[in-house]
């Protein structure tokens, strides 16, 4: 496809058959997002079904490294969703600046990159190759809430 007849993001979503939650709602005293000149920064989004938790536990010891994944894929379909709560559509989007993931893990748990591939590759179905970044992957004792994945990012915008 040319620049010109690209699919946008919300076709992308549609045709992929891919369901947003409800936006997610803080757990405490912050605000989801936050613009600042042609970017928005996300507060870190957990698997949640709007405020409802989705999966908890340890990555290496609860659950599996799949189980991880489909974990940090729904991280980021609640930033996806708190993102067109936001912009009001994620066609204004015109790049991702900026992905942490972060992990809780066992001490001995090294396939990080897996896991953290459920939110990358759920940005690049929606966005595609040319708006991804790059990425930063923690594994970390504990997430809020017993949460096993915890996503952050940065979106360029118009």
């Amino acid at each position: 496809m040319s620049a010109d007849t690209a699919a946008s993001a919300e076709q992308r979503l549609a045709e992929s058959g891919i369901v947003l939650p409800p936006p997610p709602s803080p757990f405490g005293s912050y605000v989801e997002a936050v613009r600042s000149g042609n970017h928005v920064y996300f507060s870190g989004m957990v698997p949640v079904w709007g405020h409802d938790p989705i999966i908890r536990g340890r990555i290496g010891a609860d659950l599996t490294t799949e189980q991880g994944k489909q974990a940090a894929e729904h991280a980021m379909l609640s930033g996806l969703a708190a993102a067109r709560e936001f912009l009001g559509s994620l066609d204004r989007v015109t790049g991702v600046v900026k992905l942490g993931v972060y992990m809780a893990t066992t001490q001995d748990f090294v396939d990080h990159p897996k896991v953290a591939d459920g939110a990358s590759d759920l940005l690049l179905k929606v966005f595609g190759e040319e708006k991804l970044s790059g990425r930063l992957v923690f594994g970390v004792f504990s997430l809020p809430l017993g949460m096993p994945v915890e996503v952050e990012f940065v979106l360029e915008v118009v």
